[in-house]
């Protein structure tokens, strides 16, 4: 459970980073100093947010590694791989499904955006 939550969290920050760090370089020379500069204080609190997270899922990383060694001295061996082989893969499919939910929003709304066009 916690492992799905820092990758969420993972995920999350860093797609919030990008649109900031989108936003800041479509910026004209025009955009209000304070609109910039609120931009910038955002960006900065999101990369300490995300600093934060990655010291987090390493701190995850270590428990995981103190209770697979606890979970080895019970598992049969081919039960232990099978129990490896899904905390691997639980990472890389919350990964894939929060970027399947992103295209899906994405998704929606640009065919929001065509009914509205037409």
């Amino acid at each position: 459970g916690d492992l799905d939550k820092v990758v969420n969290l993972l995920l999350s920050l860093s797609g919030r980073l990008a649109r900031v760090e989108t936003a800041l370089g479509s910026l004209g020379p025009h955009t209000p100093a304070e609109d910039k500069l609120a931009l910038r204080e955002k960006q900065r609190l999101l990369v300490a947010q995300l600093e934060d997270a990655k010291e987090l899922k390493e701190h995850v990383g270590r428990r995981e590694e103190a209770v697979g060694a606890m979970v080895a001295r019970y598992l049969p061996p081919e039960h232990l791989q099978d129990y490896q082989h899904f905390v691997k893969m639980k990472s890389a499919l919350i990964a894939e499904q929060r970027e399947l939910e992103e295209k899906i929003k994405l998704g929606q709304e640009q065919l929001r955006c065509l009914r509205e066009s037409l």
